[in-house]
């Protein structure tokens, strides 16, 4: 099971920091990634973290101002949201899937996450 928190309304060029933790599982084996979506919007990629956060990736939207985290020792994955705009308004969601192979590689697409958490609302305003 996966829980986000740390949604909520901010001013644009605001901060918000998004936490995901998970129960149940072995944390540090699974490969993390945060989600968007909005009503009008498919379920976009923001960022994914590698075992040990030795490698990540992140939408071409967000590079420079957000950055993913983890932190095995507390079971969470951590999203730190910087100079946020009104675009970046939506529910954002963790995902986990299991590193299954030495050379695996970070999903972009939702399709390659198994677990889900329930989502968090983050609102920009202008």
């Amino acid at each position: 099971q996966l829980v986000e928190s740390g949604g909520g309304l901010v001013q644009t060029g605001g901060s918000l920091r998004l936490s995901c933790t998970a129960s149940g599982r072995i944390f540090s084996s699974y490969i993390l990634g945060w989600f968007r979506q909005t009503p009008t919007m498919a379920r976009e990629f923001v960022a994914a973290i590698g075992g040990g956060g030795r490698s990540t990736v992140y939408a071409d939207s967000v590079k420079g101002r957000f950055i993913i985290s983890r932190d095995d020792a507390r079971r969470t994955v951590y999203l730190q949201m910087n100079n946020l705009k009104p675009e970046d308004t939506a529910v954002y969601f963790c995902a986990s899937s299991p590193i299954r192979s030495v050379f695996y590689s970070l999903g972009t697409t939702a399709g390659e996450y198994e677990n889900w958490g329930q989502g968090t609302q983050v609102t920009v305003s202008s």
